[in-house]
């Protein structure tokens, strides 16, 4: 194939169909090899701030260079899906252990990975000789630095991606296609000198601008930390049962730009965890319970510990 081939799909048909299939946020990105960003990114890990996250470790080659994941790749379709719902903990009972947004509905990882099927089988129609992989955070893919590239916003100081139209409440997937588009532009930092996400850290878990501690980070002891919370983080969750928003919740730019979710699915379900409930439920209940929400993640176990750390 010489360097003009596949030209049914281009940006204007891509950004159509993803609109209408509901995403909110899309961006194209030229495929090439991550040097300096997996630099970063293994300096990271020799300092073991992915702490138990071993998986993080792994596929580093295909991190580098997404052509080992897809030969044929030519651009990286970056979409992003606005979960925000403008709803507070203002009725938050005694005992009660806070959910992070992104969780009180539908797993993401079902919502976005269905929509982006969608996406590709409609681009496919269109041309069958469109070839994609699609992920959604699970992926050996660094989302965020294809997510940026891609123009969908800048990291900001606590990590995230910071869009100025709709902040930084949205969730990140990517394809990978043989496709050549024209590329977006990458958004400038609009950080600046503020400091509102590092100061309001209540564990200073991250250590410097654009750097987290995952040890230190209340997200990851709720959620991925398998083993017992360090006793030198107690008393410093703000009542966080599950993940935690704070840093984001902090943001002049959520403050000012934050647009509410047309999705239902993200819907405040489980806003908060109830200790009494949570020490009374079987595997069975929770299982069934949390069937469709990421808080499955953490297991019955994990839940009952991180309330424990709370109340006890």
């Amino acid at each position: 194939m010489n360097g003009n081939y596949l030209k049914k799909i281009d940006n204007e048909i891509v950004i159509k169909i993803a609109q209408e299939i509901g995403f909110d946020l899309i961006g194209f990105a030229k495929a090439e090899i991550l040097n300096d960003e997996i630099l970063l990114y293994e300096n990271w890990l020799k300092n073991n701030f992915h702490s138990g996250m071993s998986y993080m470790t792994k596929n580093l080659d295909k991190k580098k260079d997404i052509k080992k994941i897809l030969p044929e790749v030519k651009s990286v379709i970056s979409l992003g899906l606005n979960y925000y719902k403008n709803v507070d903990y203002s009725d938050l009972p005694i005992n009660a252990g806070k959910v992070s947004r992104y969780a009180w509905g539908k797993d993401y990882h079902i919502v976005i990975g269905e929509m982006l099927k969608k996406l590709e089988n409609e681009l496919r129609i269109i041309d069958e000789r469109f070839k994609s992989i699609s992920y959604v955070d699970t992926g050996p893919v660094l989302d965020k630095v294809w997510a940026v590239k891609a123009g969908l916003g800048w990291m900001g100081k606590h990590t995230n991606i910071i869009n100025r139209k709709i902040g930084s409440w949205f969730f990140i997937g990517n394809i990978l296609c043989n496709y050549e588009f024209d590329y977006s532009k990458q958004e400038n930092d609009f950080c600046g000198s503020c400091n509102a996400c590092i100061d309001a850290c209540p564990t200073s878990a991250i250590i410097v601008p654009y750097v987290v501690d995952s040890n230190k980070c209340i997200s990851y002891q709720t959620i991925e930390n398998k083993d017992i919370i360090p006793n030198e983080l107690k008393n410093k969750f703000d009542n966080w049962g599950f993940g935690c928003d704070i840093c984001q919740d902090v943001c002049p730019w959520n403050n000012r730009f934050a647009k509410e979710s047309h999705l239902t699915e993200f819907e405040p379900i489980n806003k908060y965890l109830q200790l009494d409930e949570i020490e009374q439920m079987t595997e069975e209940e929770f299982n069934k319970k949390f069937k469709y929400s990421p808080i499955k993640r953490s297991k019955l176990k994990g839940v009952k510990r991180n309330l424990s750390h709370l109340f006890d």
